[in-house]
């Protein structure tokens, strides 16, 4: 049943966000010009890291500009990389972390960034979620990509129950269709962004708000209190 649920919500979906998917996409949702290859988006899901998407894109087209291959940034000034990604915040952390990755894949991996994510989350401030957002847009390795938006929405629409982003990852792995993994993040995002927002889910304007726990409760709430009202009244 919850896998229905899923699939229901993701095809419906689909057929109202059809711009950008992966991190450096602008708030039209187009994607940025440069190559969606792993290190690319590698390094743009490091910068989208605590900061919006408009954010990551400056960023990462500033960084991209100046060093467009994986060789160039593992030989960067940490320094000089912290200017250039300063939109995105954070920047003195993320430029190291960034040639340190772009290091231990040149030095450890060949040039080649790593396909399994037990290798990817070994790299510096990379975790569950950016190894599955580079297998999934980068390598078409089907993943379940949770970010904050994932995790949120996941849990109010009903459909899991989870404490964490991980727990979150697992238990959408569960109920989903392997081959629609990769499309739980591209489109819960955006309407993440858009419509169910964080502190203030426009449910009038859902396109799935028929299948959301979190919208259904509130209008059997609505219609308690609507009762209780015209019960004690004059």
């Amino acid at each position: 049943m919850a896998g229905n649920k899923v699939v229901k919500i993701l095809d419906v979906l689909s057929t109202i966000y059809q711009g950008g998917a992966y991190p450096g996409r602008n708030s039209e949702g187009l994607n940025p010009e440069w190559p969606c290859d792993p290190f690319h988006v590698l390094v743009a899901t490091i910068l989208s890291q605590r900061t919006k998407d408009d954010n990551t894109r400056k960023a990462s087209d500033n960084l991209f500009h100046r060093y467009p291959t994986l060789e160039e940034l593992a030989e960067a000034d940490p320094d000089e990389l912290s200017v250039l990604i300063r939109p995105a915040g954070f920047p003195n952390q993320k430029a190291k972390a960034i040639v340190g990755c772009c290091r231990i894949i040149r030095d450890q991996y060949g040039g080649e960034v790593p396909s399994e994510t037990e290798e990817m989350v070994k790299l510096p401030m990379v975790g569950r979620k950016t190894a599955a957002c580079v297998r999934s847009y980068a390598m078409c390795i089907p993943s379940v990509c949770v970010d904050t938006h994932v995790h949120r929405i996941s849990n109010l629409m009903g459909l899991v129950d989870t404490k964490d982003p991980e727990a979150t990852e697992f238990a959408l792995m569960a109920i989903t269709p392997e081959e629609r993994w990769s499309d739980i993040n591209r489109y819960l995002v955006r309407h993440g962004q858009e419509i169910c927002l964080p502190n203030h889910p426009r449910c009038g304007k859902c396109p799935v708000s028929d299948m959301c726990r979190y919208n259904l409760e509130h209008q059997q709430e609505t219609k308690r209190c609507a009762g209780s009202s015209s019960t004690t009244g004059p």
